[in-house]
């Protein structure tokens, strides 16, 4: 069995890592850590989980953590860089949902995330933990940066368009939707549901955190640099993102355009490329590890609109991390998230 820790069992990530962890028939949630409760049993916090998990929530350290294979942060930036050197000198491998290790680039983290990186030599170890894309190198990885939510929809999105050379890279636009929960679980009064329901609303629009990230990793597909209008936005719902992508085709038809995203994610066990026409909807992955992709062409015009959704908390985090457990333990890709997404 591998033995998994949890830093940061409290928030909206680290719960999902437990509801999805319990269940998996070759794990055992050994550590979960919460400096506000610790000392209590995680069922009594989270009653959906009495009769699967009898872990009492401890303080972070190193001593009850090196005893594990294997640590989640699901913790605020800033946190798991100050652990992560310990455990891997340790042999305890690592997968950080958070932004910690997610740039290569240590000045430019520290732009974003206004505090100075603690261990920038880990950057070029760190393995970006999207499947679709770094499946082999992440098999051998020893520490993984879970992409963020917002850039997993909308790379799976731009991917095979750039992979393919078929899209002007300077112009991309990625309008993108968030549910409250992508806050995270904190009292913070934009994110109450009396403040956000019956409304929509644009933030960041001069730069927001994914930002950076998305554009590296699009960069890397298109092997260029890419222009990208990033915007998103926060919906009245609590789980799920949707992207609505725009670019200018050069050449291809959309029967073509479909065709290569079909090819591109053949055998994705995560990544479905619905029939042409399709509108994908947040509820229809909510709960589940999916993406759902569509592509669109309107008016037969150069524009070509691609259409993805993911539940943020699964595929956008904790779901996408267990994923990348499995493929790091040479485990079947799918084991423990194989799960009909939730309906209505």
């Amino acid at each position: 069995m591998i033995r998994a820790g949890i830093v940061g069992g409290t928030g909206y990530t680290g719960v999902e890592l437990l509801r999805i962890l319990v269940l998996h028939e070759a794990v055992e949630v050994a550590v979960v850590t919460s400096r506000a409760d610790a000392g209590v049993r995680v069922d009594a916090v989270y009653p959906s989980l009495r009769g699967y998990c009898d872990v009492i929530f401890s303080e972070p350290d190193i001593e009850s953590l090196k005893r594990c294979d294997v640590v989640f942060f699901a913790t605020p930036n800033g946190t798991a860089m100050l652990m992560t050197e310990q455990l891997l000198a340790l042999g305890v491998k690592v997968i950080d949902l958070s932004a910690d290790f997610r740039f290569k680039d240590a000045q430019e983290w520290s732009h974003w995330y206004g505090m100075e990186h603690a261990c920038p030599d880990l950057l070029a170890e760190a393995v970006y933990g999207l499947p679709e894309v770094n499946r082999d190198i992440i098999k051998q990885a020893n520490l993984i940066a879970c992409p963020g939510c917002y850039p997993t929809a909308v790379q799976l999105g731009f991917l095979p368009l750039l992979e393919n050379n078929l899209i002007n890279v300077e112009h991309l636009i990625a309008d993108v939707k968030s549910g409250v929960s992508g806050a995270g679980r904190k009292a913070e009064l934009s994110s109450l549901m009396s403040e956000t329901g019956e409304s929509f609303k644009a933030y960041a629009v001069n730069g927001h955190r994914h930002l950076p990230e998305i554009r590296q990793q699009l960069a890397l597909a298109a092997k260029q640099a890419v222009g990208l209008t990033f915007v998103p936005h926060l919906t009245p719902m609590i789980r799920g993102i949707h992207a609505t992508l725009y670019a200018q085709v050069n050449d291809s038809t959309l029967e073509d355009i479909q065709e290569l995203f079909e090819q591109r994610y053949n055998g994705e066990s995560f990544v479905e490329v619905l029939p042409s026409g399709s509108h994908p909807d947040t509820r229809n992955v909510r709960g589940g590890n999916q993406c759902q992709i569509s592509i669109h062409q309107p008016q037969g015009a150069q524009i070509i609109v691609i259409l993805s959704v993911i539940d943020n908390l699964v595929k956008g985090a904790a779901g996408q991390a267990v994923q990348n457990m499995n493929l790091m333990f040479g485990l079947n890709e799918g084991l423990g998230l194989k799960v009909v997404a939730l309906y209505p």
